[in-house]
């Protein structure tokens, strides 16, 4: 039998905290804990004073030899030195200035932003600072090279400058968030000192749309060549997608849609309308490389008439990896990597019930065969607010110890990370008359593959942030509770994560191709060391996402 009962309760919807998950990921990285780089505050009226950054201390540990899969330290900043610049906006020009390295310009965005129609203020706490622009969020913190723009994680390509005057950011940043939002075409001319912007001009814009239903989930991708000028609004059972400035091109296969939950999409001028079902809950985000608008539509399940609502238990769904033909790996004395994984998973559950307020779904609870796609479908059939895959790990020699823990991505942190990710992704073949991927609910979709691209794009890179930093408080937990060797938090294209629409992990829980690793895992002693500590990792996980929790809180995942 499963861990707990079949979260078939009301449908939860799939809450985003935009402004939260952007700035846990800039947290988790470790890119606000310091304002190594601060300007002058100028007097009112006058130009900064010529800047020249020092260089900073490096923190303890950057700079040193890192173990496998360690993100790489950040480069040392570099002298900036302030000069005065013209900024150029529409065609006006005001006096201004610029930090000058040997990474590129930065510019001050608080004199610069209501200048472009956006809006600039401190983040949560004050940490870093969120740009609005139109109806995106831009998050980023002082001495970070990482923001993000949306949903979207931007590398820069130096770090941004913090000061009592407010952020100085690179003109990557201001193209992104400027450029992509409002509209606008930015431009430096270095020989002259101009930041230019310019308005940009009416586009006829080519528009293809897909659709997928899955677990009482209706996902519809607007997919553009390039941004669009829009803005999205929800009036009733109608949402409208207005292009600012922009023409609509019909797309070249018509919306013929038949589906439960959306009942019409069309294509006008200058408008793009969906019509859904009475009830529904329509969500909307946005995805880049190509530029897409995503809708995600469910109905939202209210309780009988009379019939009291008990409290809301978050689910938590664990994936004992492998089973049936699928071994996974072997140890020297023969263990099994799918017999291992299962007693961990279900020694996990068992602990998570009885120390947490949570339910617990097992994806297999004997030794059965269990498709990869079907495993992330599980939890999203129970809505689940957290999806871990256990494993463990194997290598060539026998010498490789410690544990690794993975979130999900389509390009490998490093060969070990690709070749992990092949080894895990070879699936059994599937049962006679199982639902595939591809198979009726899919519209709109070419290939298997270029389904498997929209679902896990869809669903779990919005969860990105969360999946890393969940990541990293595992990793954390078992390293400092059992002494394993740090072989870092990794990003591989894990079948098993794909189409999880929660924040999602794969765990390698040692090596067993160590035959003194197989030799603790095969105790019950150290498989509890091992639960424990995924235990307490997921209690800190709630309580660090929880303004008023305190740190050591042991809570549900909410």
């Amino acid at each position: 039998m499963r861990a707990s009962p079949a979260g078939a309760g009301a449908i939860l919807p799939l809450v985003r905290r935009r402004l939260a998950l952007l700035l846990a990921l800039l947290v988790t990285c470790g890119l606000l804990a310091a304002q190594r780089l601060v300007p002058q505050t100028p007097p009112p009226g006058a130009t900064l004073r010529a800047l020249q950054a020092p260089p900073a201390e490096p923190p303890p540990g950057e700079g040193e030899p890192t173990n496998e899969g360690t993100p790489t330290p950040p480069p040392a900043p570099t002298a900036l030195t302030n000069t005065p610049a013209t900024i150029s906006v529409a065609g006006r020009d005001v006096a201004g200035s610029a930090l000058i390295g040997g990474a590129g310009p930065l510019f001050a965005l608080p004199p610069l932003a209501p200048l472009l129609g956006g809006e600039l203020r401190l983040g949560p706490g004050g940490a870093g600072w969120v740009l609005k622009t139109g109806d995106v969020e831009t998050v980023f913190g002082p001495g970070s090279t990482v923001a993000t723009v949306g949903r979207t994680i931007l590398q820069l390509p130096q770090p941004v400058v913090g000061g009592e005057a407010g952020p100085w950011v690179p003109l990557e940043l201001l193209k992104r968030s400027f450029g992509e939002s409002l509209h606008w075409d930015i431009a430096w001319d270095a020989a002259s000192r101009r930041l230019v912007a310019t308005p940009q001009q009416r586009r006829v814009v080519p528009v293809e749309w897909s659709l997928v239903h899955m677990q009482g989930l209706t996902t519809l991708v607007l997919q553009f060549p390039e941004a669009p000028r829009v803005n999205v609004q929800e009036k009733g059972q109608r949402v409208e997608v207005t292009m600012l400035g922009d023409q609509v091109a019909q797309p070249s296969r018509p919306p013929e849609v038949v589906d439960s939950l959306v009942q019409s999409l069309r294509f006008a001028d200058d408008k793009i309308l969906l019509d859904v079902a009475p009830g529904a809950v329509v969500e909307h985000y946005q995805q880049q490389d190509p530029y897409r608008l995503v809708f995600d539509v469910y109905q939202r399940v209210a309780a009988a008439p009379g019939t009291p609502t008990p409290p809301q238990r978050p689910t938590i769904v664990i994936d004992p990896g492998h089973g049936g033909v699928e071994t996974g790996a072997i140890g020297p004395s023969g263990t099994q990597e799918k017999e291992l994984t299962l007693l961990l998973a279900q020694g996990l559950a068992r602990e998570l019930q009885q120390r947490l307020p949570v339910d617990v779904e097992l994806t297999r609870d004997e030794d059965a065969e269990l498709p990869l796609d079907t495993r992330a479908a599980i939890a999203n059939q129970h809505r689940a607010k957290l999806f871990i895959s256990i494993h463990l790990n194997s290598s060539v020699g026998t010498g490789a110890t410690g544990a690794e823990t993975y979130f999900l991505s389509l390009e490998a942190s490093d060969a070990r990370a690709a070749a992990a990710a092949r080894a895990e992704n070879v699936m059994p073949p599937a049962a006679p008359g199982a639902a595939t991927p591809g198979g009726p609910d899919a519209q709109g979709a070419s290939s298997v593959a270029g389904l498997d691209l929209i679902l896990w794009d869809l669903a779990q890179s919005q969860h990105l942030a969360e999946s890393q930093r969940f990541a990293s408080i595992v990793q954390e937990e078992l390293n400092t509770a059992l002494g394993l060797r740090n072989r870092g938090v990794k990003q591989a294209p894990f079948r098993v994560l794909m189409g999880a629409a929660m924040p999602a992990v794969l765990v390698e829980l040692g090596f067993i191709s160590n035959p003194e690793e197989e030799k603790k895992l095969l105790t019950v002693e150290y498989r509890q060391q091992l639960v424990d500590a995924l235990v307490r990792a997921v209690s800190r996980y709630q309580a660090q996402g929880r303004p008023d929790a305190a740190p050591d809180a042991q809570a549900a995942i909410r």
